[in-house]
């Protein structure tokens, strides 16, 4: 009865189960290569600085472009004062004039006296006034315009190097994605890989079982000995730690993936390997060492282009700059006797012109300075060019040897295959022993695991090749 319960609650349990893991299987995400590249960059953080960075230098550009219009200011002042006072103008005689008929011109009334002094001979009395005087509230306002007019080319060796870093910026964006998409093959084919070499390790593990028994059925019937069952039941051992380790690659692997493309790690995977033939097109072909389409490229001619300008903008620091100004300013404020002094308004307009004349060497040594990191940004751009150059050339010879290598593992596969079904046709006939059967079995998981790994190095080796090249999209 209770044997009847057990049963009863096992096919209960498996009932139970079998939905589940059929939802655990449908709930897995397809995904290609082609997808995991798209994940990979919208997620990928370093791509998203690009970004921020490329509008960063985008606006310093525009701003630095703004320097070419005339600035108009508004300037307002108001304050308020207890100052306040007087003072006393003194009174006095103040002299006659009168008509000179021989000249027709109005002339004092005076007597010069034998001292050489003025004797007034008419005059009128002016009397002393004291004049009172409060600052109070006082009003400043106005507006001014400057228009640079030649500035020694600062303003157009800025603007330029900062369009240049704009360009830099653009091509950063994509440098990073290029590395970003290396990194995605890389690690989409590790999980190719892992989930293939598992499906050779359970093969494997599948050819020992079947002939784990045809060995305990020969063993049964006296034919073999208990020692070729425990030979098969080893190399049955180490098939099953080998599933294992396979099966702990793949979730390693999947999570390295999920990492990559900004996923959960834990995010359940279905991958495409069907979609990866033996044999990978070159879309980017030619003999030449040419690294001119990489982005790499660009930015060190970006580089040099803004050393170069560096020098136009210091050079500028030293040239004559003329600017024309004009303005309009409004006061009112200020009493005088109880009467407003100022309220008024005026206008202005001029130009100012500076020229540098001694500055005591100063222009020498920075002029030299800027020359010498641009000669350094010349420098520097020869051996890194020639860097990407080695770098195209290794990649090249990469691919060569991984396309070599597949083919190769690809004869060895097939010659392990028919090995493998001698060895077995010559051990069922009694013609080899047990051990020639068992080499022949791990020589064809061996070339079928170096079958793998050549398949999907070639495709990263593809991916390596575009990189440097500068063609990878």
């Amino acid at each position: 009865m209770k044997t009847y319960k057990y049963i009863v609650l096992l096919l209960l349990a498996c009932g139970a189960l079998t939905p589940l893991a059929a939802i655990a299987q449908e709930s897995a995400r397809d995904i290609t290569l082609s997808e995991a590249r798209e994940l990979a960059l919208e997620h990928n953080k370093d791509i998203a600085k690009s970004r921020l960075m490329l509008e960063q230098t985008r606006n310093d550009a525009k701003a630095y472009k703004t320097n070419y219009y005339p600035r108009i200011n508004l300037m307002a002042a108001d304050f308020y004062s207890t100052t306040k006072g007087d003072f006393t103008i003194a009174g006095g005689h103040l002299p006659i004039y009168m008509l000179n008929p021989a000249t027709g011109t109005y002339v004092p009334n005076v007597t010069i006296g034998a001292d050489g002094n003025y004797i007034l001979n008419q005059y009128a009395d002016f009397p002393s006034s004291k004049m009172e005087y409060k600052v109070g509230n006082i009003f400043l306002g106005g507006v001014s315009l400057t228009q640079p007019l030649y500035m020694g080319g600062k303003i157009t060796a800025a603007y330029r190097m900062a369009s240049r870093g704009a360009e830099m910026a653009e091509e950063n964006i994509r440098l990073t994605e290029s590395q970003v998409i290396l990194n995605t093959d890389e690690a989409y084919m590790q999980a190719i890989r892992a989930r293939q070499l598992a499906d050779v390790a359970r093969s494997y593990k599948q050819l020992l079982e079947e002939l784990l028994k045809n060995v305990e059925s020969a063993v049964r019937h006296g034919v073999k000995t208990r020692n070729d069952q425990m030979k098969v039941q080893v190399k049955l051992n180490e098939a099953e730690l080998a599933i294992q380790r396979a099966e702990n690659g793949i979730r390693l692997s999947t999570m390295n993936l999920c990492h990559v493309m900004g996923l959960p790690l834990n995010t359940p995977l279905q991958l495409d390997a069907d979609q990866f033939s033996d044999e990978v097109p070159l879309t980017a072909q030619g003999g030449d060492l040419s690294v001119a389409a990489r982005p790499e490229s660009a930015i060190l001619q970006a580089k040099t282009d803004i050393a170069s300008l560096q020098v136009k903008l210091t050079r500028s620091d030293y040239l004559p700059q003329l600017a024309m100004f004009a303005g309009y300013a409004y006061v009112n404020g200020f009493k005088l006797s109880g009467s407003k002094l100022l309220d008024s308004g005026s206008g202005a307009v001029g130009a100012t012109l500076k020229v540098p004349l001694i500055t005591f060497g100063e222009r020498t040594y920075k002029l030299r300075s800027a020359k010498a990191r641009q000669q350094i940004a010349q420098t520097e751009q020869q051996d890194l060019t020639e860097q990407m150059q080695l770098e195209l050339a290794q990649a090249t010879n990469n691919f060569d040897e991984a396309q070599t290598e597949l083919s190769i593992t690809q004869r060895s596969l097939e010659q392990a295959e028919e090995n493998m079904r001698l060895a077995r046709q010559q051990y069922d006939a009694g013609l080899e022993p047990l051990s020639q059967l068992l080499d022949a079995q791990a020589m064809w998981q061996q070339a079928s695991a170096d079958h793998v790994n050549a398949k999907c190095q070639l495709q990263v080796a593809h991916t390596k090749l575009l990189k440097a090249q500068g063609v990878l999209k």
